[in-house]
């Protein structure tokens, strides 16, 4: 059977070279914010209550709730696992091969996408003061000729700055952070004190206008998740932190934290500073024109309000804050890369490091993959739901990869514990599903065509890779992967949960969703599949030993690592 990385023999079958630990607390606490607090931060507010209304702020609360859930049962498993690309990983250990590609390509999906379209927005922004960069195409901006030339030159730049090293990404991304924290903290504080109208909360509709599916429609559907992604950055660098096992769980809460108090008041104070008059036809009807409507509903309010300095600022920012962010996923994409590598599901050059300890190879690969993605896809929105759907999705496989691990390695050091773990891990599996099935069936076909192309890569990479290198895939530990995908896809077509209209599979003509579960019988319908597949995998994991062995001796990987800090860089 092949071993994962982490063997001394796959050790010494790679480069010579180790992943630095050059990553402090304050390092991977801002690996995390910095890709929470991204594009989504300046159009959330108005996604979210053009859905929900004013209650949107528990939108916020919920969709908070979740991420905050599942990122603590990340916390525990990095301070357990202390590797990079973690992500890929973790369900690795507890359920084989198959499991662990899959996770891994779900992750890989939603990293390799973010960090082009984080760059397609920054250029959009910036057409404000170099115009020509973007077009309207379809209702849709894309990318001029010139645009494209810029986009490439940046994501350049982003590769360059990753394969420096991980602590230039590490101190380039401090910089940037420190700008993307204070500037929303700073609407915040300035609207607050501006313009307050306690009466918008009831008005355009009452304070629920829309009802409870419009507030679970907005979680998914009006940028709420979208905002919260990226508190796994801190585990995907987890290989290269200083001390992982302290430092991970407390960055990844942290980071979290900070994300939904940031979050939450921003749309108070969206909601408190709009024009009470432009309530007059209901909260689906708020709109911004001119500048408010390229730059964002914060912009516009800065606008409105004869704040000018202030406008400047989020005119600035809206080009700041998704570089940042693309900065991070072309670092996150090319470790899920080398992740995947390591665990022979893609060629082994791809594990390969420089002297700097960096996987060169694998951010060149997430290079020419985000200059693909860069094309003129039609429907930038529905690609941000895209993305949102194939990272919860990797979000899912951690409370299946917990409750297995808490069984099958019990003896390990846990820096970070997750209180009444056995209660939450199961409803952590069930939150990541509901978010799913609120993204829409026009988003969920989508993605399970996504991940068929990745199971076929994986037949080919098997079929034509050396017999000795080629890994058990453990196809009775991850039997249960099979009703869940089906079961959620069939849920998603008759449930009641789209994001705006009927989407038709091309070739095969499903149109759905058809409504034949109503709202609410589809909630509780993928509540209880997620119950009935959480209780089977957990049945069906890899024995105790097959676990430990896939795990390998991680004190022997971290020290080889440690040995690279002797490299100059």
């Amino acid at each position: 059977m092949a071993e994962i990385a982490g063997t001394s023999q796959a050790a010494s079958a790679r480069a010579g070279h180790k992943l630095r630990r050059d990553v402090g607390f304050v390092g991977l606490m801002f690996a995390s914010v910095g890709s929470i607090i991204g594009s989504g931060w300046l159009f959330g507010a108005l996604g979210a209550s053009l859905i929900a209304g004013p209650a949107a702020v528990i939108s916020w609360v919920l969709g908070g709730g979740a991420m905050l859930l599942l990122a603590l049962i990340h916390a525990e498993l990095g301070g357990m696992y202390p590797v990079a690309g973690g992500s890929a990983r973790f369900p690795h250990y507890a359920f084989g091969s198959l499991l662990g590609f899959a996770s891994g390509w779900f992750a890989f999906l939603g990293a390799v996408t973010t960090a082009p379209i984080e760059v397609e927005a920054a250029l959009q922004y910036a057409t404000n003061y170099i115009p020509g960069l973007t077009k309207e195409s379809g209702g849709t901006p894309v990318l001029t000729a010139q645009g494209y030339a810029i986009a490439a030159v940046l994501m350049l730049i982003f590769s360059a700055i990753n394969i420096m090293g991980v602590r230039w990404l590490s101190e380039t991304n401090k910089v940037t952070v420190w700008w993307k924290i204070a500037i929303p903290v700073l609407t915040v504080i300035v609207l607050m004190i501006t313009a307050f109208h306690t009466g918008n909360f009831t008005a355009g509709g009452g304070f629920m206008p829309f009802g409870w599916k419009g507030v679970f429609l907005a979680i998914a559907s009006g940028g709420v998740v979208f905002a919260y992604l990226g508190f796994e950055q801190a585990i995907q660098l987890g290989g290269e932190s200083k001390n992982p096992r302290r430092n991970i769980p407390l960055a990844v809460i942290g980071a979290m934290i900070l994300g939904v108090v940031l979050y939450i008041a921003l749309q108070v104070a969206f909601i408190a500073a709009l024009d009470p008059s432009s309530l007059s036809k209901g909260w689906s009807a708020v709109a911004f024109k001119g500048k408010g409507e390229l730059f964002g509903p914060f912009a516009g309010l800065a606008t409105t309000l004869g704040l000018g300095w202030l406008a400047v600022l989020l005119y600035t920012d809206a080009i700041i804050s998704p570089a940042g962010t693309g900065l991070l996923y072309v670092g996150t994409s090319s470790r899920l890369t080398f992740a995947l590598s390591r665990n022979n599901y893609i060629p082994e050059p791809f594990a390969r490091l420089t002297s700097r300890g960096v996987p060169v190879l694998a951010i060149a690969f997430s290079f020419l993959c985000g200059m693909l993605v860069f094309l003129p896809f039609p429907g930038w929105q529905d690609l941000v739901g895209f993305i949102s759907s194939a990272t919860v999705l990797a979000y899912a496989m951690a409370p299946l990869a917990l409750g297995a691990l808490r069984l099958q390695d019990p003896e390990r050091e846990r820096p970070f514990r997750l209180p009444a773990g056995t209660i939450l891990a199961p409803l952590g599996f069930v939150v990541a599903n509901e978010v799913l099935l609120f993204s829409g069936w026009a988003v969920v076909w989508k993605l399970i065509v996504a991940i068929l192309i990745g199971f076929a890569l994986l037949t080919i990479s098997s079929a034509t890779g050396a017999t000795e290198s080629r890994p058990n895939l453990d196809w009775g530990s991850a039997v249960w992967l099979w009703p869940y995908l089906i079961g959620m896809a069939v849920i998603s077509y008759l449930s009641s949960f789209d994001t705006k209209e009927k989407s038709s599979v091309p070739l095969i003509g499903l149109n759905g969703p058809r409504d034949v579960l109503t709202f609410g019988w589809d909630v509780l319908a993928v509540a209880l599949l997620s119950l009935v597949i959480y209780l089977f995998a957990i049945q069906r994991r890899l024995p105790d030993k097959a676990a430990l062995d896939y795990v390998g001796d991680l004190t022997a990987e971290a020290e080889e690592e440690e040995d690279a800090l002797a490299i100059p860089g």
